[in-house]
């Protein structure tokens, strides 16, 4: 009798937290299932940029089918691409995960057309006919709604962490052994939110995985309770506008803008703030939001409670959504105390550049940094003390206030990840910490052997691992 066996394949997000591309190789009694989970795009610095331009690992046809766990760009980016380089079979994710990816994907082609410039040596990555061509290829799955992929049973669970976000549960039916009732259950756990979500519901347990990829982000560090979060953010509103300042706050598209909003709809509509011009400048941020507001199912209990009492959640008194270049600089003309929410949540694009560049220097206003910033990002400079930075090939000097909120996190902390894979302690066979930078990663990996003693390791780009099952 053929042994049964898994191959894991790391080809992005490994010892660092963008380019998540995983792929997953099954034997079952000598058919081979090749299963792809998530294609990010390298993201933070000119390195990584040059990293999508590469070729694949693999050759994108021998593919089977590709889930995607969610709709950020270090996990769906570069699917166009590999459509593109001859993918042709189905992706699979929730709804809200394909239409968020769509205007994600969409707009990340403005930026790379924009990085690219008068460079002729090197071209897109991908068109809007590729990502079109992406679009045709998608099937949309609820979650618990099984579907087989070769030998394989998948299930998606919620991962808490973007609307629509999931956990990727891999069933390989064997005859040898395995609790799976003869074979193996593989899980991914994608980004796992940080529970729990004023907006979402918990990431769902799973207590009998045999082998777990499990995210670390923050593997290393623990978060601020939402409650605390909350605080933290009514009084550096308060400090600003009693300065007379400008807030501006860089925040990515999906999550972290719509839990910013959320929070800021609860401070405004309670009085515990006072009115002043509030901007989400960000079209992305605007399209994701009113993508949140179709997919209300996908909210947890207490935000679904709101909208039952006709809360508008995603609308307050002073909010003003520019989705225009012109009403975006019209900005400008607005006199001060005023919030500016703008993307993108790293500093390296979008519209916050513009802001930053005229607002930075004054020490009236304050920068609030709520979003993961990749080493070498401008966000990452500025919440780490630089005080000249350029923007826009200018040196601008840094006197604004520069704070920073890890409450807003999107990701569990490390406390949560361990948990995670401690509900599988009885019946993991080994543990694949990935998507994080090496002290997070490799401290989770310590932990998870230490506390656990389990079979645990931090896989390096390529890194590839056979297993029998």
């Amino acid at each position: 009798m053929s042994q049964n066996k898994l191959k894991f394949n790391f080809y992005g997000a490994a010892q660092e937290v963008t380019g998540s591309n995983n792929l997953l190789e099954v034997e079952i009694g000598g058919k081979k299932t090749k299963l792809l989970v998530d294609c990010g795009l390298f993201q933070g610095s000119k390195i990584n940029d040059e990293r999508n331009d590469k070729p694949f690992l693999y050759n994108p046809q021998d593919i089977d089918a590709l889930v995607v766990t969610h709709a950020h760009l270090d996990h769906a980016g570069r699917i166009p691409k590999i459509v593109k380089n001859g993918f042709r079979g189905k992706i699979f994710s929730t709804l809200p995960t394909r239409d968020l990816s769509q205007i994600m994907l969409i707009d990340s082609l403005g930026i790379l057309r924009k990085q690219l410039g008068n460079n002729q040596g090197r071209e897109l990555i991908y068109t809007e006919e590729d990502v079109e061509k992406a679009m045709s290829q998608w099937v949309t799955v609820g979650y618990h709604e099984e579907f087989s992929i070769g030998g394989l049973k998948i299930n998606l669970k919620e991962a808490g962490h973007i609307l629509g976000s999931a956990i990727v549960e891999v069933v390989a039916k064997g005859n040898t052994s395995g609790h799976a009732k003869g074979g193996a259950k593989i899980v991914f756990s994608g980004d796992l939110g940080d529970s729990p979500s004023p907006l979402l519901n918990d990431a769902e347990k799973i207590t009998d995985a045999d082998f777990l990829v499990v995210e670390s982000t923050y593997g290393n560090k623990k978060h601020e309770g939402m409650a605390e979060t909350e605080v933290k953010l009514e009084r550096i509103i308060e400090d600003t506008m009693f300065r007379n300042g400008v807030l501006m706050i860089p925040a990515f598209s999906l999550e972290r803008t719509q839990k910013i909003l959320f929070q800021i709809n609860n401070l405004v509509e309670g009085g515990r703030i006072p009115r002043v011009p509030i901007f989400l400048d960000s079209p992305l941020s605007i399209k994701a939001t009113e993508i949140y507001k179709k997919n209300s199912r996908y909210y947890g209990e207490s935000a679904k409670e709101l909208l039952l009492s006709g809360d508008d959640i995603f609308n307050f008194p002073g909010l003003k959504m520019t989705l225009a270049t012109e009403e975006s600089r019209r900005i400008n003309n607005i006199p001060s105390p005023k919030i500016i929410i703008a993307g993108s949540g790293m500093c390296n694009g979008g519209r916050i550049l513009h802001h930053l560049r005229q607002y930075l220097g004054d020490s009236k206003n304050t920068l609030l940094i709520v979003s993961f910033q990749v080493a070498g990002s401008l966000g990452r400079r500025l919440s780490e003390g630089e005080k000249v930075v350029k923007i826009f090939g200018e040196d601008v000097l840094v006197e604004a206030d520069v704070h920073k909120i890890e409450g807003y996190s999107a990701h569990s902390d490390s406390d949560g990840l361990y948990d995670f894979v401690k509900n599988s302690a009885d019946t993991l066979k080994k543990v694949f910490v990935n998507h994080g930078e090496p002290e997070a990663s490799l401290f989770l990996v310590q932990k998870i052997r230490d506390c656990l003693g389990l079979d645990a390791v931090a896989p390096k780009f390529g890194d590839s691992h056979m297993l029998n099952f």
